[in-house]
Formats: C-alpha cells, structure tokens, sequence
C-alpha cells in the first residue's frame, strides 16, 4: 500500500493548483488545449451520486442528495432546483437535459444525455453500464463521459472488518481502483472525452465519524481513509495519463481540504448530515425524499458537504461539479 501511495504522488506530480483554497483538486496532464472542447452528449457512469432517479413516473425525478422544491411549495420536487454535479456540467455546456429530469412543461423532445449510473453501483458494475451505452447508440464525436464509482467498494469491504484482516481489504479496493482505470481507459479508447473523479474521502463523513465513536478495537476513521486512500492511488496509477483524452478530478483531496478549512467553497459543516431522515416518508427512509424544508434544525442544503452519513449534500454536489466543469474546460480535449 505504502507503494502504491508513492507512486500516485510521483503520477500526480504537475497537477494544477485552482484558484482560492481548493488545491490540487483537478489533473489532466501535460499539454495545452488547442480549441475550446464544446460537448454535444454528457453520458454519466458510475453510482447514485450521479443519478436522478424518477420514482414518481414523470420525468421530474429525485436525487441523493437535498432535492430543490417548485417555487412556492415544500413538498413538490423541482428535479432542476439544486442540481447534481453532472446537471451542473451539462448546465455549463448548454446541454443540461437528462431524460429522467425533463419534466411536463417544459420538456424536450428526445434529450440526448444519458445517465448509466445505478444505485449502489461497485467498480465492476462500470463495465455493464458501458456496454449497455453501447448497445444503445455508442459513443460519438462531441460526448462528454463522466465517472465516479467505488465509494460503495470502500463501505462494503471495510463493513466486513475486522472478520476479513485490513491486508485482505486493502488488496480487495485496490482491484476495486484499477477496475475502474481499466474501465476509464476503455472509455478513452472508445474516443470519449472522460472526466474521472475520485471518490470523496467518506473518512470524513458522518458515517465514519459515527464508527469511530462506536468501536474501541481500532481507529475505524483512520481504517476508512486508509482504504479511501488505497482505491484513488489505484485508481491513478491505472488511468491513462497522457493529457488530451482523460480528465481527472480530485474529489478526495478537495473534501478534505473543504474540512480542514470551513468556508472553503461556501461550505462551513463537514461533519454533520443535514438531512432529518425522520421527516422522510419513504420506507426505509431515504434522502430521495430530502428537500430544503426537511433539513435538521438550521440546517442548509448548500453550506453543508453531506446529505445524510454518506452521501453528498447540494453543496457537496456543487463543489464537484464545479470542478470538473473547470477540468472539462481546462483540458487539453
């Protein structure tokens, strides 16, 4: 492991510091753009951090994340309102329609972005949902893929611990990592312009903080970044890294930078949820319901980074999808 880390630090080396106090957050190698990159198609891969869900049949579906409300109302989801990070990029791009968010009213005809992503997707669920874009239409001169997966990998081997011995976790998100690069680069070879992120550093979220407090065998926290840690530096070393045909997003680092300096990115709470899941009325309850009037006492959607213990709240949602817009934008494509 401790290999592995060095080398993703010397395969990191030349990455780009953004403006402010978010460091390091973006790298897409060397290399400088020739022409401004104008995607046509946005194509989303990976888990439900990426996913709108229409569990209500009509085209205005519902997030993992704190849902924005129609103006007026506290109850009826706006699947536009507080967007997700990739409606964020596609926003960016003028091509901000996904086929699960193009509610009545104002709908348009036959969106050509794509969500693949699926809830509680793992690294090896990356290559299914790429051949199921396949299957449909493939990839085209103009489309912009993104990627973010493996969180899920992260939890579920670290919830077999300690049955299963920290070196067997390790190797196991390791494989996680590089499933994904191999994923990625398959992509890349497809002709699609790929922004990679990271997975966040779910060290850091109110889950881990939770099972730190209630395990006195080890430090449960510092075992979750360890793992964290483990699968991006896996992730790096096996993306291709040649600056023109994949992007990469530091979403680890800038969470942790986000938490070491509150205000960062207009966030000021890295630690509790701001979700009431009590005010859910889903069975079990779930943030798919979660909106701006269902938030803990004081709470706000977008100066907290987590929704509930593990998934990103608007604001964390913003951060990310503010950076691979600047990385989209950036890289020499």
């Amino acid at each position: 492991m401790t290999s592995i880390a060095k080398q993703a630090r010397r395969a990191a080396m030349g990455c780009g510091v953004l403006a402010g106090a978010l460091l390091l957050a973006s790298c897409g190698g060397g290399g400088e753009q020739v022409s401004d990159f104008h995607p046509t198609r946005i194509i989303a891969f990976g888990d439900e951090t990426s996913v709108i869900l229409d569990i209500d049949g009509n085209a205005n579906g519902h997030k993992f994340s704190v849902n924005g409300t129609a103006l007026g109302t506290t109850t009826q989801i706006e699947c536009r309102s507080n967007p997700i990070w990739i409606q964020i990029m596609a926003q960016a791009f003028g091509t901000y329609v996904f086929p699960t968010c193009n509610p009545a009213g104002s709908a348009v005809f036959d969106p050509p972005n794509r969500i693949r992503a699926t809830v509680g997707a793992r690294a090896l669920d990356l290559a299914t949902q790429i051949d199921a874009q396949l299957a449909e239409s493939g990839f085209q001169e103009g489309d912009l893929v993104t990627v973010l997966v493996g969180a899920n990998d992260v939890l579920a081997q670290y919830a077999q611990y300690p049955n299963v011995s920290e070196v067997e976790l390790t190797n196991d998100v390791e494989a996680a990592g590089e499933e994904v690069g191999r994923q990625v680069n398959r992509l890349a070879d497809l002709n699609a312009k790929v922004i990679i992120s990271t997975i966040p550093d779910v060290s850091l979220s109110p889950y881990a903080i939770a099972e730190k407090a209630g395990h006195i065998d080890t430090d449960r926290q510092a075992l979750i970044l360890r793992l964290v840690t483990a699968f991006n530096s896996s992730l790096r070393l096996k993306i291709i890294n040649d600056g023109r045909r994949v992007g990469l997003v530091q979403l680890d680092e800038s969470v942790q930078q986000v938490h070491k300096f509150p205000g960062t990115a207009g966030i000021l709470n890295s630690t509790v949820a701001v979700c009431d899941l009590a005010q859910s009325n889903l069975t079990p309850p779930s943030i798919l319901d979660c909106t701006d009037a269902t938030l803990i006492v004081n709470g706000n959607a977008s100066t907290y980074l987590w929704a509930d213990d593990r998934h990103l709240s608007y604001g964390g949602q913003q951060l990310l999808g503010n950076l691979a817009t600047s990385r989209a934008r950036n890289n020499p494509f």
